[in-house]
C-alpha cells in the first residue's frame, strides 16, 4: 500500500482539513479514516484523484525524528572520516518535517544549505529492545527524506543540533509505502537536473535491521517516530532557489525548492 497525507483541494468535496488516502494504481485516491499507524486502513468510501489534491509530509512524528550519520563508507571518507564502530545517533525536532513541493526556507544565520538523500523508516508501534529478528514486526512503512543542513554552522558549533534542526529541514514523502523492502535499490539526489548522490542502499554500513535494533536499545520508539538512515557520497550546498528531488528506486521522488536566502 501507498498511503498519502493530503489536503483536498476546493472541488473535491472533501473539506479542507488534511485526510488520509490509499494512492491506487490509476492515481485515485481513496479516502481512510483517521491516521492509518493508529487506527488502521479503513476506507471512507470517498474517493478523489491526485491531481485535484496537494500532497503533504506522509507523517508528522508526534515524538522524534532519529537519525543515522555517517552509515556510507564514502560519505563518511568526504567528511573525513571513517565508518563508526556503531551507528551514530542524532535527533531532528518533528518542527523541521515538511511535505512534498514544500519550500526548504533558508535561515538568515547559515551559510550554507547542503541535501542528504535518505531512506526514512515509520515506526508503527511502540518499541523498546527490538531484536533484529522482530524489527519487520515494529515498521509501519518506508519514505524518502532529505536531511538538509547547514554546513557551516555544522562545522561552527562542532555538533549537528543546530545544524539539522531549522524548521523546514526535514523533508518527508510523498508517501508511506507499507509493501517496499530495502536492497539494492539505487538512492539520487538531482540538484536542478544534474545528479549530485548516486548510491545504493545495500551500501548502507548498518542495515535496517540493525539500525531499529541499535535505536530502539537507546530509546523507545512510538508510533509515528521517523528514522533516517544515512546518506551516500555527493552531499553538497544547494543554492538559493534551486530545485532538490531525492529519488529512491521503487519509492518515489521527493522533491522541494530551497528559498532565497534569508
Amino acid at each position: 500500500m501507498r498511503i498519502i497525507r493530503f489536503s483536498p483541494g476546493p472541488d473535491t468535496g472533501l473539506g479542507t482539513d488534511p485526510l488520509y488516502g490509499l494512492l491506487e494504481d490509476d492515481n485515485a485516491i481513496s479516502v481512510i479514516s483517521g491516521d492509518p499507524i493508529y487506527h488502521g486502513v479503513t476506507k471512507t468510501g470517498a474517493t478523489t484523484e491526485l491531481s485535484k489534491v496537494r500532497l503533504l509530509a506522509p507523517v508528522i512524528p508526534r515524538s522524534k525524528v532519529v537519525c543515522i550519520g555517517k552509515n556510507y563508507a564514502d560519505h563518511a571518507a568526504e567528511m573525513g572520516g571513517v565508518v563508526p564502530d556503531e551507528p551514530i545517533i542524532f535527533i531532528k525536532p518533528n518542527t523541521s518535517v515538511i511535505g512534498p513541493n514544500d519550500t526548504i526556507v533558508w535561515p538568515s544565520m547559515a551559510g550554507q544549505v547542503d541535501h542528504e538523500a535518505e531512506l526514512a523508516i515509520v515506526i508503527g508501534r511502540i518499541c523498546k529492545d527490538v531484536p533484529k529478528e522482530r524489527v519487520n514486526d515494529v515498521i509501519f512503512g518506508y519514505t524518502i527524506a532529505n536531511d538538509v543542513t547547514a554546513r557551516d554552522l555544522q562545522k561552527k558549533d562542532g555538533q549537528w543540533s543546530r545544524a539539522k534542526s531549522f524548521d523546514t529541514f526535514c523533508p518527508l514523502g510523498p508517501w508511506i509505502d507499507t509493501d517496499f523492502i530495502p536492497g539494492t535499490q539505487r538512492i539520487t539526489a538531482t540538484l536542478n537536473d544534474e545528479i549530485k548522490q548516486d548510491g545504493k542502499l545495500s551500501q548502507m554500513m548498518f542495515d535496517v535491521p540493525a539500525i531499529v535494533e541499535f535505536v530502539s536499545k537507546v530509546m523507545t520508539l512510538l508510533p509515528g517516530d521517523v528514522i533516517i538512515t544515512g546518506t551516500p557520497a555527493g552531499i553538497g550546498p544547494m543554492p538559493e532557489k534551486s530545485t532538490i528531488t531525492i529519488a529512491i528506486d521503487g519509492l518515489g521522488e521527493l522533491t522541494n525548492k530551497v528559498s532565497a536566502r534569508g
